[in-house]
């Protein structure tokens, strides 16, 4: 319990702080330019608590330190930790609500639910630490699971930077990109094939408990769930912000799944085309 208690602290600690930016600099990101961070120092505090002699803990909060690493790359050279980076998805709501609504909305979704839930998602290290055992052959096979999604989203962040610094090149030489979204590559089967990949790695997270106690029935799901409706409301948001700005898109949602990967719809043929 020392070492839940001690990531507790940790979490109510983090909540003031994003809350006490937010207000300060009217810039509600806070909590995403954390987002890869904390949940680093959770899994390494349960590390330490077995005094980092639990083979299973250790590799957990190596894999979490690679991911949290490459997001936090990610989301820089995006410009997320500049000043004025704040999400455009933020900006969008605050515009369709009062100031008073939209700081309790700050309040409670912003900074303590999505807090919470980043705290959620490491909780199965937690378990892990309270049954301690030898690294197994299932340990193994989520260690190659968790490392391949984590090459899956690479390749998709990648892939979405390559096709946006080629369109502001295009762009930026006056002429008209071919197109306004990406759409080949892991993005012609899966709409969001990073969104995809970033849950499967906490799903796989969370079977690290199972391993450990031969049991599926951990309350622990909680975590990977409440992350899992996060990305279904954003995902949704973002696609209907997409749709305004480029009507094609629609076509686009028509034909590509929208997380898990798919094969894609062949592209309808209309009577004019035959």
């Amino acid at each position: 319990m020392d070492a839940l208690i001690s990531t507790v602290w940790v979490l109510v600690g983090i909540c003031f702080v994003t809350w006490l930016l937010s207000v300060i600099t009217k810039d509600t990101s806070w909590v995403d330019r954390i987002w890869s961070v904390i949940p680093v120092v959770y899994v390494w505090i349960f590390a330490a608590y077995a005094n980092f002699g639990d083979a299973r803990l250790n590799v957990i909060a190596v894999m979490v330190t690679l991911w949290g690493a490459r997001l936090t790359f990610n989301f820089a050279r995006k410009g997320g930790y500049q000043p004025g980076g704040e999400d455009y998805r933020w900006e969008v709501l605050r515009a369709g609500m009062s100031p008073a609504a939209y700081q309790v909305f700050n309040i409670f979704f912003i900074v303590i639910f999505q807090n919470l839930v980043l705290w959620l998602i490491t909780l199965p290290a937690w378990i892990v630490l309270l049954n301690p055992g030898p690294f197994t052959g299932w340990d193994l096979v989520l260690s190659v699971l968790f490392v391949a999604f984590l090459a899956w989203e690479t390749i998709a962040d990648q892939q979405q930077w390559n096709f946006h610094q080629r369109k502001k090149a295009t762009v930026a030489a006056g002429k008209m990109p071919s197109e306004n979204f990406c759409t080949t590559g892991l993005f012609s089967v899966s709409r969001h094939p990073n969104f995809f990949a970033e849950q499967s790695q906490w799903w796989t997270l969370f079977f690290f408990s199972v391993a450990a106690t031969g049991s599926l029935l951990q309350w622990v799901v909680i975590g990977p769930l409440l992350l899992t409706s996060i990305f279904i409301g954003s995902t949704r948001f973002t696609e209907q912000i997409s749709v305004s700005k480029y009507p094609e898109y629609a076509e686009y949602q028509k034909r590509v799944a929208p997380v898990v990967p798919w094969f894609p719809r062949r592209p309808e043929v209309t009577t004019s085309e035959v």
